[in-house]
């Protein structure tokens, strides 16, 4: 590793022949948060879209990242799945870490949750190897994920790389990975969706209802979901997108 010993590194670091790093963005979070993409565009980075099995920026062929908001990090804390999708990202990527986007302290104001419990989970997630960097906006996860991807690109020479995972196994499975690949849900939401209508074709079938059964799906992200299960396919719009 470079750069370990003192902060001097970093702080000489220049660009060198107008070199710009490349990240891989999952499309649902590029969908999600374009604010963030059309900042890392505007400032040179090369931005690739593509479905990601796990993680939400591709930085090296060692380093994801996912990023949370600091309200979705609390609600996935009432959700086993939170702690395995970490883990198992860090498992093919060994410098995973977690971008902890939004005021911190807010986590005083939820009622539903202790504060303690949010700690908790942060420092598991710690003594396991992940680290968090919390950023106050989508302003400082752009500078964050411009840096980071520079150190690992630019001076460490590492490239992006999206590795492959172990495929579902199970039935169930199979139905939380059919569901999160619809726009904007996720494997977190998809798991919540599921659990609130058991089958995905139930899902599928009220999907006008996930607003009352989900937390966090609003007219927006269904609207969206509808317009995906709902046209008829033309394989000319595949082959433009």
């Amino acid at each position: 590793m470079s750069g370990t010993e003192t902060l001097i590194p970093f702080m000489n670091e220049k660009k060198k022949n107008g070199e710009e790093p490349t990240i891989i963005v999952d499309s649902r979070e590029a969908s999600s948060a374009e604010k963030i993409v059309k900042g890392l565009v505007e400032k040179g980075v090369n931005v690739k879209t593509q479905l990601l099995e796990k993680g939400d920026y591709i930085l090296s062929d060692e380093c994801a990242v996912e990023r949370k908001t600091v309200s979705d990090f609390v609600y996935t804390l009432t959700r086993r799945y939170l702690f395995e999708q970490i883990f198992t990202l860090k498992d093919v990527y060994p410098k995973s870490l977690v971008v902890l986007e939004g005021y911190l302290p807010i986590i005083y104001k939820y009622s539903n949750i202790q504060p303690s419990a949010i700690w908790g989970a942060m420092f598991n997630l710690a003594k396991n190897g992940i680290s968090l960097v919390n950023t106050s906006s989508y302003k400082e996860t752009i500078d964050f994920l411009y840096t980071a991807a520079r150190q690992e690109q630019i001076v460490e020479k590492r490239s992006p790389v999206v590795h492959a995972f172990k495929k579902c196994e199970t039935l169930s499975d199979s139905q939380v990975y059919f569901v999160a690949s619809l726009p904007n849900i996720g494997r977190e939401k998809a798991t919540a969706i599921l659990d609130a209508y058991q089958t995905p074709m139930n899902a599928l079938i009220n999907v006008d209802d996930w607003s009352k059964a989900v937390h966090g799906l609003g007219p927006v992200i269904t609207n969206k979901v509808k317009e995906v299960i709902a046209t008829p396919y033309k394989e000319k719009q595949c082959e433009e997108s």
